[in-house]
């Protein structure tokens, strides 16, 4: 049962991983996400519903739209395949328990920021706004969140980068920081309390700081080059969720 409960999770992930594509392309360009059916973005064509399998039609076809051949993009079966991971692990750690529905619905909003983040170096409002509540609410299903915690993850969260994105405009006069990456931090320390916070500035920093080493060392552009912070504020949250306390074990042995 408990295998067949897990293959489900996977499927049900990859089916809301296909979901999360519409999100990614069309929350930015203020276009509904119900209406009208998924098209090719090349020559116009629906998507017939076998052509929209999650990750199976994209094996199918090749990469490439059935009617013009164009290129599909691969990152639409990779949000697909971390839609699927997202249900899989979510149902491992939680088991078959509210937490593991509401862990499922904060990292599918994790993984649609990513994108959205990536391509348009943007967080939209219409996302973070209302998830900031929802987050709060979503965390009394947590064992290990409680109000309070969640209540000062949300205060903690926004101030802390609302205090450095001020601090960085008064020392330089240039903005270095977005407003989204304000609120994403707010929803996030809503959601996983004020130690999570914590960890989640720490991983994302530093991670941001490794990757953006390597693409600055890459693209030559150095210190001239942006790099979006709402996907590292993101897998920060990700590890504090599934590895944070291991990690903050090991870190304390090692000091």
């Amino acid at each position: 049962m408990d295998y067949m409960l897990e293959f489900f999770s996977f499927i049900f992930g990859l089916c809301a991983g296909s979901f999360l594509n519409v999100c990614i392309h069309r929350l930015p360009a203020g276009q509904s996400i119900v209406q009208p059916p998924s098209a090719c973005p090349q020559c116009g064509s629906a998507i017939r519903f076998y052509d929209n399998i999650p990750i199976l039609s994209y094996l199918i076809l090749g990469g490439r739209c059935r009617v013009c051949r164009a290129a599909i993009p691969l990152r639409y079966p990779l949000v697909e395949l971390m839609g699927g991971l997202s249900g899989l692990c979510s149902f491992l750690k939680y088991g078959p328990t509210p937490a593991a529905a509401v862990v499922f619905v904060f990292l599918c909003i994790l993984v649609t920021i990513t994108f959205i983040d990536l391509d348009h170096r943007i967080i939209p409002d219409v996302i973070t706004l209302p998830g900031i509540p929802l987050a709060f609410l979503g965390a009394f299903a947590l064992p290990d969140v409680t109000w309070l915690d969640s209540l000062i993850g949300l205060v903690v969260g926004g101030g802390s980068l609302l205090l450095v994105a001020w601090t960085y405009y008064l020392l330089t006069r240039r903005e270095g920081m977005g407003g989204g990456d304000i609120k994403l931090l707010a929803l996030i320390g809503a959601f996983v309390g004020w130690k999570g916070v914590f960890f989640t500035i720490f991983a994302a920093s530093a991670v941001g700081t490794l990757a953006g080493l390597l693409v600055m060392i890459q693209s030559r552009r150095g210190m001239k080059l942006a790099i979006p912070f709402g996907p590292f504020l993101s897998i920060g949250a990700v590890l504090y969720l599934f590895f944070g306390q291991p990690i903050i074990r090991w870190y304390l042995h090692v000091l």
